[in-house]
């Protein structure tokens, strides 16, 4: 029983989240990082929330602006998209890590930390997000640390809309509720915080240097 507990843990996929402001450049991260997984020989998936599911398509209708709700109704709308993400018979991420798949995530759930518990009580967001939480874990979240400067200037260069949450105070703010969620729950999670400002390359390098012994 125990060798078999051991070989299905070997088996099992990966589950890399990055995490950051607005403009934190994770997109480009998941890029590169993908890039050396496939090098490697290590195959993996890439995926985000919100989702480009009915929910997912919901809320960013909410974030550009086009319909408009209440932010708690915000924050449950990413809980159910999460669970959507997580479970939906199509391309749900538990059924491919389970089948030895790394999955690589831009967001989850310290996204909704963050963010949400502008307008709410964080142990409110974290309790809501309990159920995805038990369903799958992230082997490591990588939270990249930008100026709230540096990502609005990105932004600005970037994206012809601005999103609902794309405004520097705000970002300021998020930022600092990020810190609030790692040390809240920095007992049972494993979270790696990487300087954003520094060049791309570097920054590549960095996340390698921390997370490639899980795939060596």
């Amino acid at each position: 029983m125990r060798n078999e507990q051991r070989r299905t843990q070997v088996d099992r996929g990966k589950f890399i989240v990055f995490e950051g402001i607005d403009g934190s450049g994770k997109s480009t991260q998941i890029q590169l990082l993908t890039e050396r997984l496939k090098k490697e020989g290590i195959y993996c998936y890439t995926t985000m929330e919100p989702t480009d599911s009915p929910i997912g398509s919901l809320i960013h209708q909410i974030m550009t602006g086009r319909i408009k709700t209440d932010n708690k109704a915000i924050a449950a709308l990413f809980v159910a998209d999460r669970m959507d993400h997580l479970l939906n018979d199509v391309n749900g991420i538990v059924a491919k890590i389970s089948e030895g798949t790394t999955v690589i995530s831009d967001r989850y759930y310290f996204s909704s930390y963050a963010y949400h518990s502008i307008d709410m009580p964080m142990d409110w967001v974290i309790q809501a997000n309990e159920l995805n939480r038990n369903l799958l874990q992230p082997t490591v979240s990588l939270f990249i640390d930008v100026d709230p400067d540096i990502a609005i200037k990105r932004i600005a260069q970037n994206r012809v809309h601005q999103e609902l949450f794309e405004k520097k105070s705000r970002l300021v703010r998020v930022r600092e509720k990020y810190y609030e969620a790692f040390k809240k729950l920095e007992d049972v999670e494993n979270v790696i915080i990487v300087d954003g400002n520094q060049s791309q390359e570097v920054i590549a390098e960095e996340i390698w240097s921390k997370i490639g012994g899980y795939f060596i």
